[in-house]
């Protein structure tokens, strides 16, 4: 049995990256974006644009993620969002969707779509997630991001040899 790993590195620079993030529970996307950017200080990504895109909520996400694929010219985009439970079923139907539609998105596209939408059963939780407790969600799904980004790359690389 032939068994071949492949473990991506991070890329370091020239990178073009989009992030859109949701304005509806601004008060966590706000953290969870500031995390995302301190993770690519922190992984020495030089030289890298980023484009920030806030929409209304979480619902325009994948629609708005579907324009710049579309448009064409990012490496990944990172979705950042906030869907905290209520007293009713409208939070599993949007998380439901927003995330079959993120996912799709980046198998339809064959781009990198990072998923820093937080979905949470109360304030208190969400606040953890974006930074105290729990560490910086936003943070986590870029660093993911970047490192599909790499292994993408070096899928294609491999298909040019």
């Amino acid at each position: 049995m032939a068994v071949t790993e492949h473990n991506a590195q991070i890329i370091a620079g020239g990178l073009k990256l989009g992030i859109v993030a949701s304005r509806f529970n601004e008060l966590i996307t706000k953290e969870l974006l500031a995390g995302a950017l301190d993770k690519l200080k922190r992984l020495s990504v030089e030289e890298c644009e980023v484009d920030v895109f806030w929409v209304p909520g979480s619902f325009e996400i994948p629609g708005t993620i579907a324009r710049l694929l579309k448009k064409g010219g990012y490496d990944g985009v990172l979705a950042l969002g906030c869907l905290i439970e209520g007293h009713t079923d409208h939070y599993k139907l949007l998380a439901s969707e927003v995330t079959k539609g993120c996912a799709r998105l980046a198998t339809d596209y064959g781009t990198a779509v990072g998923f820093g939408v937080l979905t949470t059963p109360t304030l208190e939780t969400a606040l953890e997630r974006a930074g105290t407790k729990a560490g910086n969600k936003g943070a986590q799904a870029m660093e993911a991001l970047l490192e599909t980004i790499a292994v993408y790359k070096g899928i294609e690389e491999q298909a040019e040899n």
